[in-house]
């Protein structure tokens, strides 16, 4: 199988030792309608893309914020749609519905559910990085352990409880939304080419 062998676990202190990185190639913020398909077009000629997603933090029992930010990776380029003033677009749902496009995030089954709540679809080629990691034999889970331990370095968790229905994302917000989606493809690819 793999002909690197990751360790199975980490601490949150061996995390700490780890570089501090984040992404650094183009954000494309999407806040407006008529920029939807521009990116989508550009999305479409990627046939594995990183996908994650945040809502507004719920701290009342049974609250329920729906999804405000969709991420979505492309080697080189993270698309920052803002789905609390865009919706969940026609264009969007098709990349979705796309089995030629293998859209690859981690904990997958509570983001689809959320996601769905501004649109129903069906959810084709949707690669869970929990599950995947499995056959590499990574106990870990959470994408801070699973990017330390297959990409060797940390990331900043600071911004994931953050209004992300606020009128302007702030750049540590777009920062962290970004290298989200992007290390789960990052995470992918490193898997693939160590087989």
């Amino acid at each position: 199988m793999s002909t690197i062998k990751y360790q199975s676990n980490i601490t949150k202190e061996e995390i700490n030792t780890f570089p501090l990185k984040s992404f650094d190639g183009e954000i494309v913020l999407i806040d407006q309608v008529d920029q939807v398909l521009d990116a989508v077009n550009d999305i479409r000629q990627f046939t594995h893309i990183g996908i994650d997603n945040e809502a507004k933090p719920a701290f009342k029992k049974g609250e329920i914020n729906e999804v405000a930010l969709i991420q979505i990776a492309i080697p080189d380029k993270v698309y920052l749609f803002r789905t609390n003033k865009v919706g969940l677009p026609q264009d969007l749902v098709d990349v979705f519905e796309d089995e030629s496009i293998v859209k690859i995030g981690l904990a997958l089954k509570d983001d689809l559910k959320d996601m769905r709540r501004r649109s129903f679809f069906i959810a084709k080629s949707f690669l869970d990085l929990q599950k995947f990691v499995k056959a590499f034999h990574i106990e870990a889970n959470g994408l801070r352990k699973l990017v330390a331990i297959i990409l060797g370095f940390r990331i900043s968790k600071s911004a994931q409880v953050s209004n992300w229905e606020a009128d302007e994302l702030d750049v540590s917000q777009i920062k962290y939304a970004a290298t989200d989606a992007w290390v789960c493809l990052e995470i992918y690819n490193a898997l693939q080419k160590s087989i």
